[in-house]
C-alpha cells in the first residue's frame, strides 16, 4: 500500500495518487488497484479512504482575508478553526492574547472552547501548511454576541457591493454591526433577534439574486417592508 502524494496536495485530473487496498472517496476513480485524482483539487486520506477536495466552491485562503471562524479544537497553546475551507486555521495563544498562556497552569479553552467563533485575520498561507491567524488588531477577537450565518464566500464581493455600496446601505438602514468575512461567514450584531433575522433574511436575498441589477433598491425595499 502506497500513497504518492503529501496530505493536502494541489492534484490534476489524473494523477496517480496511490495504490493497494484502499478505498475510493469523493472525486478518484479506480483502474487496476490503482487510485486517480478524476478533478482539481486537493488529496487527503482518512481512514484509508482517499479523496479530492475540490477547489471550485472552496475558500483558499489568502494573507490578509477577513475571517470568522469557528473553534473545533483545543491544543496547549493554539485553537485550530474551521473556515470553511479544506485548511483549518491555527491561531495562537500569542496572536489572541495579551498575556502569555502558560499550558501547565491554565487550559487554551479557558480563553475560547469548542464552537466559540472569531474573527481574524489571516497572517500567512502558502498551502503547504495550515494558514495562521491573527486576532489581535482592532476589531477582531472573540464573538460575544449577535448571529453568524454562512453565505457562498464567491457572493462575497456582491454582499459588499462596489465601493461598499450594499453592505454600507444595510449597516444605514438597520443601524446593525455586520461584517462579512471572506471566507464567507457573516457576523449580524443587530438591536434584536429578529432585527438580526431580518438582515440575514436580506442578505439570503443578495445571495440568491447577485446577478440581477437594481439589487440594492430592492433589498432596501425589502427591509423596510419587513421592519413597518
Amino acid at each position: 500500500m502506497t500513497t504518492f502524494f503529501e496530505p493536502r496536495q494541489l492534484v490534476s485530473p489524473g494523477t496517480l495518487l496511490a495504490e493497494g487496498n484502499y478505498q475510493s472517496g469523493f472525486n478518484v476513480y479506480r483502474e487496476g488497484g490503482k487510485y486517480y485524482s478524476s478533478m482539481v483539487g486537493l488529496a487527503d486520506i482518512r481512514n484509508n479512504v482517499i479523496s479530492v477536495i475540490p477547489l471550485r466552491g472552496c475558500y483558499i485562503p489568502q494573507p490578509g482575508d477577513v475571517v470568522i471562524g469557528k473553534v473545533v479544537e483545543c491544543i496547549s497553546t493554539a485553537w485550530m478553526l474551521d473556515i470553511r475551507s479544506p485548511y483549518q486555521g491555527v491561531l495562537f495563544a500569542s496572536e489572541f492574547l495579551s498575556k502569555p498562556l502558560n499550558p501547565l497552569k491554565e487550559e487554551a479553552r479557558r480563553y475560547l472552547d469548542i464552537g466559540e467563533m472569531v474573527i481574524a485575520t489571516v497572517m500567512a498561507f502558502d498551502r503547504t501548511r495550515n494558514p495562521s491567524l491573527t486576532a489581535r488588531d482592532h476589531g477582531l477577537g472573540k464573538i460575544h454576541r449577535g448571529t453568524v450565518i454562512d453565505v457562498d464566500f464567491t457572493r462575497v464581493p456582491r454582499i459588499i457591493g462596489k465601493k461598499g455600496s450594499m453592505i454600507t446601505m444595510l449597516k444605514k438602514e438597520t443601524g446593525a454591526q455586520i461584517l462579512v468575512g471572506q471566507n464567507g461567514r457573516v457576523w449580524i450584531s443587530g438591536k434584536s433577534r429578529d432585527e438580526e433575522a431580518i438582515i440575514a433574511e436580506a442578505i439570503r436575498k443578495i445571495e440568491a439574486e447577485a446577478h440581477t441589477t437594481g439589487l440594492t433598491d430592492r433589498v432596501r425595499e425589502f427591509l423596510v417592508n419587513k421592519r413597518r
